[in-house]
């Protein structure tokens, strides 16, 4: 926001404040601001949310603090709420306040499009600047205080909850000099504090602090106050965001680990590349060799494949193509998968560009959904492409499926996990007029996408193989340990987990503990490198399956790296047993219903790439090598 004008003492501008959900470490449902009943403004609208703010279930709402630009205010009254627990309603209020303190509930103020941040001094010296802060807090009744009570001496009383009931707000702002004078805000900071004030109908913000007996009945008052000062400070209007990203937790600590990671995962990768490399490259001559070689010696003597048979994977080359069992499920996993690839990269490049950053609210969610809903027809392309492929002629099946199958999956379980925020009261809870309009979304623009593709995939010659399948499938012998299909399915997923688990810790963190993320430069990267370790570690075990004259590498390609979303579902536990503080099994279900989700959507998104390395892979090796 900028304000322009001759003299800066001479004119008012009005600066309103807007509030945003309220949510919680300790449980998964956030709540409308006016859900726990503190001063709200009935009068104005609200602003317009996108897509990806509904959801993520932001309700942003104006409220009643307006200020007016460089004019301070002291310990001025907002509104006073009046309960009497003799009366249900009243009551019912009163205990869904001190719900809201007991799990720690934060408030979500915006400024000018930014966080009003909460700043205190942590650790080693070093200033935390939090974007929300604590409605209360709780002192149990064997006296220990909880969450924000520790920060104050005063708060001593037993089984008690104490109200942040006054705020001072500090409005930073930045004189500029352009074609006329002007001022824009940089930065907005507050201090939350909690006042019982002598008299409540004409607060004053002196006496102890607001607090309220958990035991208590009778009536009770709670004034509103704040007070808002105005500072000019020399900050640029690019760097106003930086002071808030740089006192995160994880700049300080995620720089070397991240760098560490990298380094490790590209040394491997490229150990694997230049390995396969090598022995393929010797493999391959050695056997144009002896082709040349025996041709020569014996004079067009058919004894080839009796000399080769000594080797493992050019064997197999009369079975290497011969299409897999559940042919129309993996033809439909791919198409669905390769819709995630296209969509995860177009969004996280656009993130990198700056145009997603957490400024523009809901825009990376907003992007995410629109770019998948108009990717309906590479996924139908690729779907009927590999089904025909496989000797498929159930084609309206499969564009079905591809069209519904796994984005219904999804659907139903984001439609359930909707349900219990409705039954919960949750401001996550998308409304119904958006839940159409998402269905609407699928079926008149993603549907037809998917059978457009579909329609040309099928019209177009199936894919060519470079060498022809045996009518009788060949036998495959008894294979060792290691390459028997699950041990290796199951170890082809650790390499790329290990390069994407300290990302996946603080991906996790901003979902579920409501922290900033802002370092898509950092996850494209790891995009990038996920991809390069699926294919190499997929194409090393299709490599050693077919040594072991094991032809059945399609499904094998896929759940191998497929299998790194078993990882995140592991680790995606681990993480809500020893890092989350959540309570009650609404959240819960919650949280291992969006879970399960993201797991889905990674299997797919895995899977695809290491098929497609694979698919590469096989093709290239056995169009090189002359085969009879």
């Amino acid at each position: 926001m900028a304000f322009f004008f001759p003299n800066p003492s001479d004119l008012i501008f009005t600066i309103e404040l807007f509030v945003n959900r309220l949510d919680s470490v300790e449980s998964v449902l956030p709540y409308e601001y006016t859900a726990f009943d503190f001063c709200s403004d009935q009068k104005e609208k609200r602003p317009s949310e996108n897509l990806g703010q509904v959801l993520f279930g932001e309700r942003i709402e104006p409220s009643p603090y307006k200020f007016e630009f460089k004019k301070a205010e002291v310990c001025k009254k907002v509104c006073t709420k009046d309960y009497n627990t003799n009366n249900a309603l009243d009551k019912v209020k009163l205990d869904f306040l001190k719900k809201g303190m007991l799990l720690n509930y934060q408030h979500h103020w915006i400024v000018d499009n930014m966080p009003v941040t909460w700043c205190y001094d942590v650790e080693e010296g070093q200033k935390f600047c939090n974007p929300g802060f604590p409605i209360g807090c709780y002192i149990t009744e064997a006296g220990r205080p909880k969450d924000a009570c520790v920060v104050n001496s005063d708060f001593n009383e037993k089984d008690t909850f104490y109200i942040f009931n006054h705020v001072d707000i500090t409005i930073h702002y930045h004189v500029v000099e352009n074609e006329q004078l002007g001022a824009r805000l940089v930065a907005a900071k507050m201090e939350p504090k909690s006042y019982k004030h002598t008299n409540a109908d004409t607060p004053d913000c002196s006496g102890g602090p607001m607090f309220l007996n958990n035991k208590y009945t009778g009536e009770f008052k709670i004034p509103y106050t704040y007070s808002v000062s105005f500072v000019d400070k020399n900050i640029r209007w690019a760097s106003r965001w930086d002071y808030i990203l740089e006192s995160m937790p994880h700049t300080n600590i995620q720089w070397f680990s991240i760098m560490n990671s990298l380094v490790i995962v590209l040394f491997l990768s490229g150990m694997v590349a230049m390995i396969m490399l090598r022995t393929l490259h010797k493999d391959i001559a050695r056997y144009n060799q002896m082709d040349s070689v025996v041709r020569k010696v014996l004079q067009g003597k058919n004894t080839t494949e009796d000399a080769q048979e000594e080797f493992g994977w050019k064997l197999v080359h009369g079975d290497i193509f011969r299409p897999p069992r559940k042919g129309m499920l993996l033809s439909v996993f791919l198409g669905s998968g390769t819709q995630i690839f296209i969509m995860t990269f177009v969004t996280l490049f656009f993130a990198c560009l700056g145009f997603l950053s957490p400024a523009n609210r809901g825009a990376l969610m907003t992007c995410a959904v629109v770019l998948w809903v108009l990717l309906g027809t590479p996924a139908g392309y690729v779907a009927a492409r590999f089904y025909k492929s496989f000797g498929g002629e159930k084609w309206k099946t499969n564009v079905l499926l591809t069209a519904f199958l796994c984005p219904g999956v999804v659907f139903a379980d984001f439609f359930v996990m909707n349900l219990i925020l409705w039954g919960e009261g949750s401001s996550a809870a998308m409304p119904f007029g958006t839940l159409v309009a998402i269905l609407a979304l699928w079926f008149c623009i993603s549907v037809p996408l998917t059978f457009i593709g579909a329609y040309f995939g099928f019209k177009k010659a199936g894919i060519e193989h470079p060498v022809r399948t045996n009518q009788i499938p060949r036998q495959i012998p008894e294979q060792s340990f290691y390459t028997k299909p699950l041990p290796g399915i199951v170890m082809g997923g650790i390499l790329p987990f290990g390069c994407i688990f300290i990302q996946l810790f603080f991906i996790l963190n901003s979902i579920w503990s409501h922290q900033m993320y802002y370092m898509f430069g950092f996850l494209f990267l790891v995009f990038i490198i996920l991809v390069i370790t699926c294919s190499e570690a997929t194409i090393l075990l299709c490599y050693f399956h077919l040594c072991a004259e094991d032809y059945h590498w399609q499904w094998r390609s896929f759940l191998t790296s497929g299998f790194t979303a078993v990882y995140f579902l592991v680790y995606a536990i681990h993480y809500f047993f020893s890092k989350l503080q959540i309570t009650g099994l609404a959240s819960t279900i919650l949280y291992f219903g969006y879970t399960m989700i993201m797991a889905l959507i990674f299997f797919l998104f895995t899977g695809t790439i290491g098929f497609f390395a694979c698919f590469w892979f096989v093709t290239k090796i056995y169009s090189v090598v002359k085969v009879d």
